[in-house]
């Protein structure tokens, strides 16, 4: 890997940078979030651009690229606060998995589609008993001649009203106990049986989370994603580029935080000298700068092996760069309120309501305890903690 990006790739920020600044922030985003309604005008022009499949075979409409390309479209449009949270799941997780175990026709039907934006997949894979531990799935498919009958509860499942399909996670009715076996089924949102119920968050974002009920849920067979008695690599595919995503939308909040920060402390004079020439003001925005690089580093090595075809050097790439880009986000936001002072408590800079939406990364997709599990053990090797 060469950390001179490509003129390709080069070209690719150009035209996000360029297409994020006519939905900036404080103009469209937080308007937007403050009365929970999707980018939805961001969302059909990324498409229509084709952003948005970047990591999608071509003869489907996506840009034949990768992990790396589709991520640093996202850390893009969070460098100007507009970070579209759907991509992480439609493009990255759904389209990853239907690209490497879908049948022809499920290829045919949905990656179109999700290549240019025209149609949503979300993912749901989290429960309220098995929270973190996906192997404590509870929501099983059980066969029904042809069909399958899907039964189960998801909780915290994001963009949900904007979907066409729910990618629902469950394990097969004979494998309730023991390893889990995951089985994923393409679900329709308008299906029989299948309910959402918007859960009332605390925070201002345009994207609605929800719980989801799966009662006697009736699929064809041709609703079943690759196998029914899949390994659990199957599920990881999609996972990976989870976390990936995940640290690239942090990223680029934070290169946001720095970028509105170092604005201010250029502007902002007392006693004729702009804050910006003191130590106190440019010491913890230089140390935030460092540590968002470096977690953007640590992404960029992640997209990289995941698109390699390391699965397993990706996965502890891509979970330390979830955790990195978190941290040095939510670091960064806080910094940049400082940096404005009363200011930055303001409705007129948007601040204090990203750092809560930044707030986010430590606990989805994925907890930094779980990641220091995970590091814990694979990494250093150290006995299973749990």
């Amino acid at each position: 890997m060469s950390f001179i990006e490509s003129d390709e790739r080069k070209a690719l920020r150009s035209a996000v940078s360029a297409l994020a600044a006519k939905y900036s922030y404080r103009d469209y985003v937080v308007h937007k979030a403050r009365k929970n309604e999707p980018l939805t005008e961001l969302w059909d022009e990324a498409g229509k651009l084709g952003l948005l499949g970047v990591n999608l075979p071509e003869e489907y409409g996506g840009g034949g690229a990768g992990m790396y390309e589709l991520s640093l479209v996202l850390e893009e449009l969070s460098a100007h606060g507009a970070g579209l949270l759907l991509m992480v799941v439609s493009p990255a997780i759904c389209g990853t998995i239907i690209t490497k175990y879908g049948t022809d026709e499920q290829k045919q039907l949905w990656l179109p589609k999700l290549a240019d934006g025209s149609a949503k997949m979300v993912f749901g894979i989290t429960e309220p008993d098995a929270g973190s531990n996906s192997h404590q799935i509870t929501t099983t498919a059980r066969r029904d001649g042809d069909d399958w009958i899907l039964n189960g509860r998801k909780i915290f499942i994001s963009g949900v009203d904007q979907a066409e399909a729910v990618l629902i996670v469950s394990r097969t009715e004979d494998h309730k106990t023991g390893k889990l076996k995951p089985a994923l089924f393409i679900v329709p949102t308008d299906a029989p049986g299948f309910t959402k119920v918007a859960q009332e968050m605390d925070i201002i974002e345009p994207d609605h989370q929800y719980n989801l009920f799966l009662d006697d849920v009736r699929l064809p067979s041709t609703a079943l994603v690759g196998r029914e008695d899949a390994a659990l690599m199957q599920l990881f595919a999609g996972l990976n580029p989870e976390r990936i995503m995940g640290a690239a939308m942090a990223v680029g909040m934070g290169r946001y935080a720095v970028d509105r920060a170092v604005e201010y402390a250029k502007e902002r004079t007392v006693w004729k000298t702009p804050i910006g020439a003191h130590q106190g003001i440019a010491h913890p925005l230089a140390q935030v700068k460092v540590e968002i690089e470096l977690a953007k580093l640590m992404m960029q090595k992640a997209a990289a092996l995941y698109d390699a075809g390391d699965e397993m050097g990706a996965a502890e790439a891509a979970n330390m760069a979830k955790y990195a880009a978190a941290e040095a986000s939510i670091k960064a936001l806080d910094q940049a309120i400082q940096t404005h002072g009363g200011a930055g408590l303001t409705k007129d800079y948007g601040l204090a309501a990203m750092l809560a939406a930044a707030r986010i990364g430590r606990i989805a997709p994925v907890s930094r305890e779980m990641v220091l599990n995970f590091v814990a053990q694979h990494s250093l090797g150290l006995p299973k903690s749990y």
